[in-house]
């Protein structure tokens, strides 16, 4: 079976988990269950080499709220069924962070890597074009965003060839997010899916799961290891290490690093980033083979590359007390199975990897009032602040610290208000997931994610006449 099916299979039985856990009704299921509709576009491009016939797909999982979100992936591995699971996955995650969006996800076949930068913006033009022919990318219907293999820069090419084919639509730019933010974007959006990692650890060891778990210490004593330094792992080891946690390994897919007393995660960005070369990394005690930092010890392992890349083979080499997902699926289903047999804590994509899809829903809402976060009170702020310091100091007589002082009087930033509203959505969701998974004592914390998400669904279709 391939790689992609097995992606879709896992998703299905984590599905039928939680169905049978809630005793929902066969119709019901089927259609919570259902991808409601999968679109494959075949399309042609004129490029320096002669014309290229591309294929691309895009899967609207659930529409019980519109409009759908979800990323579009640029890779030569995709298919059709692994952007359906991605799609189901999206309802999901939309559901536990309770943002009002259904569930979608798109994907184009092809290795960005081989074409310069004019041939992937006329791919992606055309391939935008042919989305919207179908309805498939709109601000109130269907709003992509970056995935793996694609970044601000695609979002921007789409965003405006999408203002191109509708010059009159004041709210254009809304038809996707992760912007540059000259075109609409927020500060924070390429780091969010990587942050919210950090506001989920950051929140289940702020609970009492922690302790009805077993798990000693707290989230700045433990040792982690990270798969895949890309945009995901990157910003949850940057937020981790900066919270005073400690990276201790970084799995790549041809070279891994691992030192107990902490890695540079930048020095090691930088590396993969500009040479790649192994006799070029400075610190050559830290690489080693995949397989051997992958069963190394650690108190919270992090996959954040791709689906499946934890199974039923290689999941007892794993030794960990903490799974934290980082990428979407990276857990087959019955790796997941033997896994919580082995009492690892897992926190599941559906709500560790949500930080993405929430803040792009800022995005999307800044794009539609056409005005930036802040605007209304900034001054405000900076004028109250600076009074409470001057009252502090007539009162007490002393002196408040001019870097203080500084700190205290500035309004706040653009970034500082998308970290605290993601850090809130991350928060009071795994608080409702904590407070479901004691009331009901359900098997562990993803059954507890789906069944909190579906319930959600349920009630979106019951009010639909569902």
């Amino acid at each position: 079976m391939g790689k992609a099916k097995l992606f879709l299979n896992s998703i299905s039985n984590m599905f039928d988990v939680a169905l049978k856990e809630m005793q929902v009704e066969t119709g019901l299921a089927k259609q919570i269950k259902s991808c409601n509709s999968t679109h494959t576009i075949r399309f042609g491009v004129k490029l320096k080499k002669g014309i290229q016939v591309f294929t691309g797909w895009r899967a609207v999982h659930s529409e019980h709220l519109e409009p759908v979100k979800g990323g579009i992936r640029y890779s030569r591995e995709i298919n059709a069924s692994e952007i359906e699971a991605m799609a189901a996955l999206m309802t999901l995650k939309n559901a536990v962070i309770d943002v009002p969006f259904g569930g979608s996800k798109g994907g184009l076949k092809i290795d960005p890597t081989k074409y310069d930068d004019d041939d992937l913006e006329k791919i992606t033009r055309r391939f935008t074009e042919e989305l919207a022919k179908r309805g498939l990318i709109s601000p109130s219907l269907n709003v992509p965003a970056p995935d793996m293999g694609t970044s601000k820069r695609e979002m921007g090419w789409i965003a405006d060839e999408y203002k191109r084919l509708n010059p009159h639509d004041i709210n254009a730019f809304a038809c996707v997010t992760g912007k540059p933010e000259n075109m609409g974007g927020v500060d924070g959006r390429t780091e969010a899916t990587g942050r919210g990692i950090f506001y989920a650890l950051a929140s289940f060891f702020d609970s009492n799961d922690k302790k009805k778990t077993g798990i000693q210490g707290d989230l700045k004593s433990q040792r982690i290891i990270v798969e895949g330094l890309g945009k995901v792992g990157y910003f949850a080891a940057r937020a981790l290490q900066d919270h005073g946690s400690t990276i201790i390994g970084v799995i790549e897919k041809d070279i891994s690093f691992y030192n107990e007393n902490g890695l540079d995660i930048d020095l090691i960005r930088e590396w993969l980033s500009n040479s790649n070369k192994t006799d070029d990394y400075e610190n050559q005690n830290e690489l080693l083979q995949r397989n051997q930092v992958f069963s190394k010890e650690c108190d919270i392992f992090i996959p954040a590359a791709m689906e499946g890349t934890i199974n039923e083979l290689n999941q007892g080499d794993l030794n960990t007390k903490i799974i934290c997902e980082g990428a979407n699926g990276p857990i087959s289903s019955q790796a997941d199975k033997l896994l919580n047999q082995r009492n690892i804590v897992i926190i599941p994509d559906l709500y560790a990897n949500a930080g993405g899809v929430a803040v792009s829903y800022f995005e999307w809402v800044r794009n539609l009032s056409h005005m930036r976060f802040g605007r209304m009170e900034k001054r405000r702020k900076e004028y109250e602040n600076a009074s409470l310091i001057n009252l502090i100091e007539s009162t007490t007589g002393t002196r408040v610290p001019d870097r203080k002082k500084s700190l205290l009087s500035e309004g706040r930033s653009e970034l500082d208000l998308v970290r605290s509203g993601l850090e809130d959505m991350m928060t009071e969701a795994y608080e409702s997931m904590s407070y479901l998974w004691n009331k009901e004592s359900y098997p562990n914390l993803r059954v507890t994610a789906y069944i909190y998400s579906i319930k959600k669904l349920i009630d979106s279709y019951k009010s639909i006449g569902i």
